[in-house]
């Protein structure tokens, strides 16, 4: 048989079969067995044993693991293409002659860790873990792609500080802050030095610069054999892999005419043209459509094309957004395409613009409105589209004429878009030289990297020259293009435009063409922030021709320099970002008070550390999807399929009629009673559970689920409560236990009476917050086999849980079996923040019922936007409140009304009470009346939020301090100080929680902070840049927090095995927090006092802490409130006291009998031989000394406003926490750090909204945004107080957890200084001084649309009309 005939043999065999390679591993699948609509997460997490790739949103935009390295060879070119990918919304069969890396790939415990994981845990740099993966692969690539051109120096990379910062700048991370994990990446910069970095456990103090770089784990990209493109894969490409599209549903054409003949095949079929599928991020509904063919359309060489020349840039459809900013990218920053690449930059984020296409963006845009900046800036670039059209011809259109036409067909198809070179038009004079072409993009979001849609994005182009003869600029062309502020497509100004043109740009022409732009660019009715993004069509118009109103406008490289910018933008990336941090590292009690490296956290970076969904699926295992209500109060009638047809997969649907004899129908029993796990007659709220739908899969159950159609009837029922509000009209109230009620605190009328002023009635309001862990709610309920199946009827329950025990309690409730039968084990949690502790309950116990139910185990992975409609958040508030205060702003009394919006259960509620006046109290506020009124509404329960109660507290008192200030016109800091506690009114205050007068550290904290940051001089330099810009105002607060915490009893067990080995238990879960490793080190530490020879870091190494299991440990209580690894590390510190005692004789008699040293294997092998018990279990318990305690802290934050957009920028934040003796300061710090950027999403961003039935409408990665590498404060300081003074706490440590969150609080303060400067500016603007209010209150979260709101929408327009005032009085 000849050569040729084996090479079409094979190459017609390829054709049937997907190669590609895992981590270096082959794959080779039938293509007939694949569902092409299957994801690659999908094949990665349920057919490989890779588990590091993980699903956080399924949206493209959390990053969090699931993305991974595409590496892709090109044989002509003989190069290897290497970029991140979301596997989320890459389909498996787009992989197809491509090598994935996922983090195990990187390197693993068993080959030995990558320097990338090894820097990540090295810089404190891993919490929760769940988001490391993904983290450690975008750093990975980062890396990789920055040696490509020139190899760096060995050791280090080529990469940039300001790189470093973007590697992950799409990634989400609830838990670190950002700012560790950058510091990781930035460890590899040539152009950093690492002693600026933050704290990490390579560089010590006083070492030299060669001992630190020694230490660090060496990068060696040379020497790399990751990502080395596998040679099977390189031959496998020369084989012609073209599929025969009769056979399969997946075709690759590679020519234009060959899509067309598909297309014509498949004519009524329906078809998915296929490129990046990252559409499915936001069109999460194409992930439910049933496509009989797919077409990969990437092969096409006209979809493909870049080109440049003279004429301009031509760009094929399916190029991507990536490859498309490479295209336009030139060395000069101010050409038009440089500025068109760097807005590109923008959208989504890197790992979606890896695949996304150019193409994809604006089919969205043009066939389903999607609210796109690529269409708006190519639309001001004059750009056109070509079109194959279903007859078989081309068509050009330009781009807006494409927008403006009906949805394409689906067998039409976008080939191609042109971005034309710059032709001036022709002057009066016939002459254009003196012409230049002005070009600008702008954006406005939520993150300035990008990663969020626009509130409103907008393009301008304009020919213009200057004219002496007119004394200006004269326009003779332009283009003005707006788009996502809530229309159909990208607009054109075109009136704007007409009246512009041929004009002298002036302040008068200025404001008239406002006055048409307001009238033009209009939002549909019903888009949300409407007036803000009328208001930024506005700004946008006056940036860009502001400063073309002054006769010295000057050109650059034939561009003029528009706008009204008082800083020059660079386009030139620099870094943001640097840190500080104060560490003492404690050696009184070592390893106790060393900053060592986070237990577990090189297997978090690399994957393998596992987490529920990470537990192999059991033979058989069914999976879950619930079912909720959309309506707050209506009778349920029944519930079908969506064309009474039973989806693929569904094997049945639990409702509260499938409970058990016995059982009863209970979602969590904690606390202050039960909640219902379904509702049964009638729904109670929008997103109550109705039903658990089970599936054959995750996949199947999710599009199941969406499928099912419930019919409601509301006749004749009570209209819901929907607001606190509501509540108290209807009187609908829960009782808060005597005890957990508010307590006044002296006399208030007296207070009121030696008040000098008062303030009545005065309001304020906070909305909710979601919690946002990165891992889902999730639970595994396989049924356990056992020789006699019937004989006792036990469920183990695998659950991602912060309360195991209540999980058990409620499963054995509701299954109608003793507790004895159930078992529950938690081995580590992906984020909890408080939403697994009630909220975690009902989704175990669902499963749990189902695997009861139908006798074969149940798991459910709770999808992203089901988890945040079913589970709420922050309990919203509203306060009313009376001040009276004296002349120096000393505050003689205080009288609040609390209304907390509980939901349709208590949850936690109640306990809110103590939260909030306790941080409220860090005030001495003479006399205090509190009333607190807990409001039962048709709204999902709230419940516990990171410092539950507390951060609403803290910022009450902070609204009611700045309020004082602006109403006696008198310096917010100095009020502050003022009304500071003493010790004795402390005490009176806070009572036994006071402690002795040593520990009340917050006076020293208060100055010691201002001097470290130079506070005062900074204020100075605030009021001087103020003044001298008109546009950016900068405000500074310095915050304090008082913050109260409780002991509780909590278990612990400690046994020595026969060679030594440590194992530790405790009910406390490892959440983040480190509590494992306060934990080890507490073992390590007491252990080591029977001194036998073996090092603290010994002992350390030989600790394993085990997973939780509430059959092995029972009482454990709940991982919360900022104490849990105290608790656990004194429960530990009482077993291993007890060890000590049983061992010491054994020393002493060994020391007698040998007359040397005793070393620790031989110590235990003594007393396993005297049958000595090696085990000691204990439940601590705190007394009336050790019960509760102070935590304080002092943050002073500096904003920047810019006035016209209303975006905050945090230039500094400058903490010192009081940590007592730190267990661990690396752990400390890491929840310092993280704390406060939660808070400072509460107080900045995150807005947590319902519909008008109070169903969750924020439910996405899309419409909710947490902060991000871009919105952290760009420099963060943070020292960490070693007091000492706190003899009754555990070896004199103090809780981390939750107090700096408070401190987040500096942030908001800051802004609304900022704020008020700019309302002082307008105010000069205005011929009534008075309509400007200085006494405002600035709603919680500070938005970009509120922060622009107060500074005022209209802003532009006085100044400009002021300006035309000024020079007319002149």
């Amino acid at each position: 048989m000849s050569e040729r005939v084996i090479e079409q043999e094979e190459a017609m065999k390829s054709k049937t079969c997907l190669v590609f390679a895992i981590n270096g591993e082959r794959f080779e699948l039938e293509l007939s067995s694949i569902d092409p609509s299957t994801t690659l997460i999908d094949f990665l997490r349920n057919k490989t044993p890779f588990k590091s790739v993980k699903l956080g949103c399924g949206e493209g935009g959390c990053g969090a693991s699931c993305v991974v390295l595409l590496s892709k060879y090109d044989p002509l070119l003989e190069k290897v293409d290497d970029f991140t990918i979301s596997s989320c919304l890459t389909l498996l069969c787009s992989i197809d002659g491509c090598s994935i890396t996922t983090s195990e790939g990187l390197g693993n415990s068993r080959v030995g860790f990558h320097a990338v994981h090894e820097r990540i845990a090295g810089f404190h740099a891993t919490q929760c873990g769940f988001c490391t993966p993904g983290m450690s692969v975008s750093m990975f690539s980062a890396l990789l792609n920055a040696d490509k051109s020139h190899p760096p120096s060995s050791g280090c990379s080529n990469i940039t500080a300001a790189e470093a910062e973007k590697a992950v700048a799409g990634n989400l991370c609830r838990c670190t802050g950002y700012r560790p994990l950058v510091d990781a990446c930035k460890s590899f910069a040539s152009d950093v030095d690492i002693e600026d970095l933050g704290f990490n456990s390579f560089c010590k103090k006083g070492d030299n610069k060669d001992d630190v770089l020694g230490r660090l784990p060496c990068y060696d990209h040379t020497s790399s054999q990751v990502c080395t493109f596998p040679e099977f894969l390189k031959n496998e490409i020369k084989i012609d892999m073209s599929l025969d599209p009769r056979k399969y549903r997946w075709s690759s054409p590679v020519s234009v005419s060959e899509l067309q003949g598909l297309l014509e095949v498949g004519n009524g079929m329906s078809v998915k043209l296929v490129a990046g599928n990252t559409s499915t991020g936001y069109y999460k509904e194409e992930k439910e459509k049933k496509y009989e063919r797919f077409i990969d359309i990437r092969r096409i060489p006209e979809l493909t094309v870049v080109r440049r020349d003279e004429e301009g840039v031509e760009l094929g459809a399916a190029v991507t957004i990536s490859k498309a900013i490479e295209a336009l990218r030139e060395k000069e920053n101010g050409s038009m395409l440089a500025k068109i690449a760097n807005h590109m930059e923008k959208i989504a984020n890197r790992f979606v613009r890896n695949t996304g296409t150019i193409g994809g963006n604006i089919m969205m845009a043009q066939r389903k409105q999607f609210p796109s900046d690529l269409t708006t800036i190519l639309l001001a670039a004059r750009a056109t589209v070509k079109i194959m059209t279903n007859s078989s011809g081309q068509e050009q259109f330009t781009l807006e004429e494409f927008l403006q036409q009906p949805p394409l067909e689906t067998n039409s198809v976008l080939l191609s878009l042109e971005i034309p070179s710059w032709r001036p038009v022709k002057t009066k004079n016939g002459s254009a030289s003196d012409s230049h072409l002005l070009f600008e993009t702008y954006r406005a979001a939520p993150r300035p990297f990008g990663n969020a849609l626009p509130f409103l994005n907008a393009a301008f182009s304009a020919e213009v020259s200057l004219s002496e003869e007119l004394n200006g600029t004269v326009l003779h062309d332009c283009l003005l293009a707006f788009g996502a502020y809530g229309t159909k497509h990208a607009h054109r100004a075109t009136k704007v435009e007409e009246f512009l043109t041929g004009k002298v740009i002036s302040d008068e022409v200025l404001i008239e063409a406002i006055g048409l732009l307001k009238d033009e660019i209009v939002p549909d009715k019903g888009t949300s922030n409407s007036g803000y993004r009328s208001s930024l069509a506005v700004t946008f118009l006056f940036e860009f021709f502001g400063s073309l109103t002054q006769t010295n406008a000057k050109t650059t490289n034939g561009l003029l320099n528009g706008g009204c910018k008082e800083n020059g933008e660079s386009l030139k990336p620099e870094a943001m970002l640097s840190s500080a941090q104060q560490i003492v590292e404690n050696q009184e009690h070592t390893p106790v008070g060393k900053g060592i490296v986070k237990a577990g956290a090189r297997l978090q970076a690399s994957g393998e550390a596992v987490y529920v969904d990470d537990i192999p699926a059991p033979k058989d295992c069914l999976y879950g999807a619930f079912i909720y209500s959309t309506l707050p109060v209506a009778r349920i009638k029944g519930i079908t399929f969506k064309q009474n047809k039973v989806p693929e997969g569904v094997l049945g649907i639990l409702t509260y009629r499938d409970i058990p004899e016995g059982g009863i129908n209970v979602g969590s029993k904690v606390f202050f009673g039960a909640d219902l796990l379904f509702a049964e007659e009638i729904t109670l709220c929008a997103g109550q559970i109705i039903a658990f739908l089970v599936a054959d899969s995750q996949k199947h159950a999710d599009i199941a689920a969406n499928q099912v159609v419930i019919d409601y009837d509301t006749e004749g029922l009570d209209s819901p409560i929907l607001s606190v509000e509501d509540a108290v009209e209807k009187s609908s109230f829960f009782d808060i236990p005597p005890p957990l009620r508010g307590k006044p605190v002296g006399d208030i009328a007296k207070g009121m009476s030696e008040a000098e002023y008062k303030i009545l009635g005065s309001k304020i309001s906070f909305g909710s917050q979601y919690f946002f862990y990165m891992e889902p709610q999730t639970a595994l309920a396989p049924q356990t086999a056992l020789a006699v199946p019937d004989e006792d009827n036990c469920m183990v329950v695998y659950s991602s849980s912060q309360m195991p025990e209540a999980v058990h309690r409620t499963v054995a409730l509701c299954l109608g079996v003793p507790e004895n039968n159930v078992r529950v084990i938690t081995r580590r949690v992906g984020g909890g923040f408080g939403g697994k502790v009630t909220k975690s309950i009902p989704v175990a116990t669902a499963c749990a019922l189902a695997a009861s139910k139908m006798q074969r185990p149940v798991r459910i992975y709770v999808n992203r936007k089901t988890d945040m409609i079913t589970t709420a958040g922050r309990h919203p508030m509203k306060i009313t409140y009376s001040v009276g205060f004296k002349s120096n702003g000393k505050i003689t009394a205080l009288d609040l009304e609390v209304l907390l919006e509980a939901g349709i259960s208590e949850d936690v509620s109640p306990l809110m009470v103590s939260g909030i006046q306790g941080a409220l109290m860090k005030y001495d506020f003479g006399a205090l009346a509190f009333n607190v009124k807990v409001c039962k509404t048709n709204t999902v329960s709230r419940t516990a939020v990171r410092a539950p109660g507390d951060v609403q507290g803290t910022y009450i008192a902070e609204a009611i301090i700045e309020k004082v200030a602006s109403y006696l016109s008198l310096d917010v800091d100095e009020i502050r100080k003022v009304n500071l506690h003493t010790y004795e009114s402390l005490k009176l205050f806070h009572n036994v929680k006071a402690g002795e007068a040593p520990e009340y550290t917050l006076p020293l904290i208060w100055d010691k902070l201002a001097e470290n940051s130079e506070f005062n001089q900074r204020r100075k330099v605030v009021e001087e840049f103020n003044a001298s810009n008109m546009w950016r105002k900068r405000g500074i607060s310095r915050v304090p927090a008082v913050y109260g915490v409780s002991m509780r009893s909590t278990p612990g067990r400690v046994s020595i095995l026969s060679d030594g080995s440590i194992a530790v238990e405790v009910q406390g879960i490892e959440i983040g927090q480190g509590l494992w490793t306060k934990v080890k080190q507490m073992a390590a530490f007491t252990l080591g006092l029977i001194q036998c020879g073996t090092t603290s870091d010994e002992l350390l190494e030989k600790i394993r802490v085990i997973q939780s299991d509430t059959l092995s440990m029972v009482q454990g209580g709940v991982t919360g409130g900022s104490t849990t690894s105290e608790m656990s590390c004194d429960a530990v510190r009482i077993c291993c006291d007890g060890l000590v005692e049983r061992l010491l004789p054994i020393k002493t008699t060994l020391m007698e009998q040998t007359g040397g040293p005793v070393t620790w294997d031989n110590l235990i092998s003594q007393a396993y031989k005297q049958s000595i018990n090696m085990a000691v279990s204990t439940l601590y318990l705190p007394d009336s000394s050790t019960g509760g305690y102070i935590n304080y802290g002092v943050a002073a934050s500096e904003v920047e406003v810019n006035v016209l957009t209303g975006e905050t920028t945090v230039l500094r934040t400058d903490i010192i926490y009081d940590c007592g003796k730190s267990l661990n300061p690396a752990v400390d710090l890491g929840q310092i750090e993280g704390a406060f950027v939660q808070g400072l999403g509460f107080f900045m961003l995150e807005e947590y909204l319902m519909n008008s039935d109070g169903l969750v409408v924020t439910d996405s990665t899309w419409t909710y945004k947490i902060p991000t590498v871009d919105t952290i404060p760009r420099q963060f300081n943070v020292e960490i107080l070693n007091s000492g003074h706190h003899k009754n706490r555990v070896l004199s440590s103090k809780a981390s957890g939750e107090p700096p969150l408070l401190l987040a609080a500096s942030v908001h303060c800051a802004a609304r200084a900022a704020v008020k400067e700019a309302k002082k500016q307008v105010s000069t603007w205005c011929s009534n001084q008075q309509e400007i209010d200085l006494t405002f209150d600035l709603p919680v979260p500070a938005t970009m649309p509120v922060v622009k709101e107060y500074c005022g929408l209209d802003v532009v327009e006085k100044y400009l009309e002021w300006k035309i005032q000024q020079r007319k009085n002149i």
